[in-house]
């Protein structure tokens, strides 16, 4: 398969925002802040769905004390994490930034690692990275069973589909050169991709349109235990759109 090769700059120019989606586990979104560095990132970008006043209070805080720009945008409403990183991807393409990283607010990505996720694209090895808990290096924490074998079977089916080798599809920790979304192949702006079939919707672009891919080694800690609270995803609803991008777009039903 042909590589896309972006336009790339030297690696001192390039400026790194990072995306957090939060609904609920405001709690956990302050200890991320709070564990934040500043070398290699310039501004975080957190987007929260139905904020309480209190909560809001401890995140500003937060953001004061982390020494970099934070930006924080507040959603009325529950508009979905396809729709909060669309908000997130937006604001960092438009204030100048070469590279986004996305991660959890709610402490099972560790920002200590946001150095390996986007250290490929700042070498100008690849334009898209993602992180995985199954390549050497890489660990997982008190994952639920059924989320084990359901991540451990999936990418076999990217890898097949997409000819792209895949240990590790469902993680959400990622990088980006933003350059990839000017390119008119990829619209997120598309009504279904509001839920979570946003991130698995570009995972399949980048793939099937041959921009450089690589996967890291990253950790996820599942801090709720086995039962119950260690996710937002709710079965059969939100499965489904985690699956649905490799689905609609293989078939050609979605473009």
């Amino acid at each position: 398969m042909s590589e896309t090769k972006l336009f790339t700059q030297p690696s001192s120019r390039l400026k790194v925002g990072v995306v957090i989606p939060v609904y609920g586990g405001m709690e956990q979104a302050c200890q991320v802040l709070d564990r934040f560095g500043t070398e290699s990132v310039q501004t975080v970008c957190i987007i929260v769905d139905v904020p309480a006043k209190s909560a809001m209070n401890d995140l500003r805080e937060s953001a004061r004390r982390a020494g970099m720009t934070v930006h924080i945008i507040k959603n009325r409403d529950r508009m979905g994490v396809g729709y909060s990183l669309r908000q997130g991807l937006r604001y960092i393409a438009e204030t100048g930034h070469d590279i986004v990283a996305i991660m959890a607010g709610n402490g099972k990505d560790d920002p200590a690692e946001i150095a390996r996720v986007i250290g490929p694209v700042l070498r100008d090895e690849c334009d898209y990275v993602q992180g995985s808990r199954y390549v050497p290096g890489g660990r997982k924490t008190r994952m639920p069973w059924v989320r084990a074998v359901f991540n451990r079977l999936y990418p076999f089916l990217w890898t097949l589909i997409t000819h792209r080798k895949c240990t590790d599809v469902t993680n959400g920790f990622r990088c980006y050169r933003l350059g990839i979304l000017k390119d008119p192949r990829i619209n997120l702006r598309q009504h279904w991709l509001e839920g979570y079939s946003l991130e698995y919707y570009l995972h399949y672009k980048v793939l099937t349109l041959g921009y450089r891919f690589k996967e890291v080694p990253v950790s996820k800690t599942y801090p709720f235990g086995n039962r119950g609270g260690y996710s937002k995803i709710q079965p059969l609803k939100d499965w489904w759109s985690i699956v649905s991008p490799l689905v609609l777009l293989f078939l050609g039903v979605r473009r």
